[in-house]
């Protein structure tokens, strides 16, 4: 029954993921986020080009949307129905139909806060430390993503859950592939707006 419900939960949780946050955010303040700045629907992007407020306010709402999903999932179906929803809105923000999606770290990370809250406060902290060094989110964000899965492995998780938090890090670092390209070139965005 668990893994019914888990079933037709999914496409909630992925139509969830798909609420264009730093799109309405940005059309709100009369941007085009998708225009502007790296291009990308997200809260670094939105804190670039309006401000670190209105980052902030697509971070929390981006972030909401996994933590719904990941909450509702282990209510229903345990630690792996977690997952399951998290990812699923995971994927619902980076691949919405009709428009570009975002790289899936802030609803990620709401996802995984809900399932593993220590480690994913103790990787806050490593992604300000990070960020407030470099002023480089990508930065911050591929190291956290990288080190999610093996924090995870000290926990004991079960193969079906590893495997969900090491498909959803790849998923990521993948789609921070333009990052990755423009930090070896030396041309990657700095938080704030400037380049390096």
């Amino acid at each position: 029954m668990a893994s019914m419900a888990v079933a037709l939960l999914a496409p909630l949780a992925w139509l969830l993921g798909t609420l264009p946050t730093a799109v309405l955010v940005a059309r709100s303040r009369g941007h085009d986020i998708l225009d502007e700045g790296s291009g990308n629907p997200g809260a670094s992007n939105v804190g670039r080009v309006l401000g670190w407020r209105w980052g902030i306010v697509v971070l929390a709402v981006d972030f909401a949307k996994g933590a719904v999903a990941a909450g509702i999932g282990l209510v229903v179906a345990g630690p792996v129905g977690g997952l399951v929803l998290g990812a699923a809105a995971v994927l619902g923000h980076t691949f919405p139909i009709l428009r570009k999606g975002g790289k899936g770290v802030a609803t990620a990370g709401g996802a995984l806060t809900v399932c593993y809250p220590l480690i994913s406060a103790f990787l806050a902290v490593v992604w300000f430390v990070i960020a407030r060094g470099l002023r480089k989110s990508s930065v911050a964000s591929l190291t956290i993503t990288a080190a999610f899965p093996l924090l995870v492995l000290l926990t004991g998780p079960t193969a079906v859950e590893f495997g969900i938090i090491a498909a959803l890090a790849v998923l990521i670092i993948v789609l921070h592939r333009a990052n990755i390209g423009r930090l070896v070139r030396g041309e990657e965005h700095d938080i704030g707006g400037a380049r390096s």
